[in-house]
């Protein structure tokens, strides 16, 4: 049985410039335990030009979620930046609230 990742795998294999199917790659990485891989993902989508903005929020939270706090704290001041710069008002609040949040939390 060919599984959800793997059927991305291919759609990349047609269209390998396609941020969306790289998104989507990532976040089946993560579910499947390959965080390098899914970060490494989310990394490629945050350089790009345009920066892919879905993806800084992504890397944070999974960077939360594993206990890396300061990285996902600089990996969120970069998105906030990139959405605001992209008129993504309501990313840049998303953004905003997930940091005010790791700040109240802590290391």
């Amino acid at each position: 049985m060919t599984t959800r990742r793997q059927k991305i795998e291919t759609m990349l294999a047609d269209d390998p410039a396609d941020p969306f199917l790289h998104y989507s790659l990532a976040l089946e990485l993560e579910k499947e335990g390959r965080h390098d891989e899914s970060l490494a993902e989310f990394r490629g989508l945050m350089s790009a030009s345009p920066p892919y903005v879905p993806a800084f929020f992504m890397a944070a939270q999974q960077l939360a979620r594993l206990g890396r706090t300061a990285a996902s704290r600089t990996v969120l001041r970069d998105g906030i930046e990139q959405a605001r710069t992209a008129g993504d008002a309501h990313a840049a609040g998303e953004m905003s609230e997930f940091l005010a949040s790791l700040g109240a939390l802590g290391e």
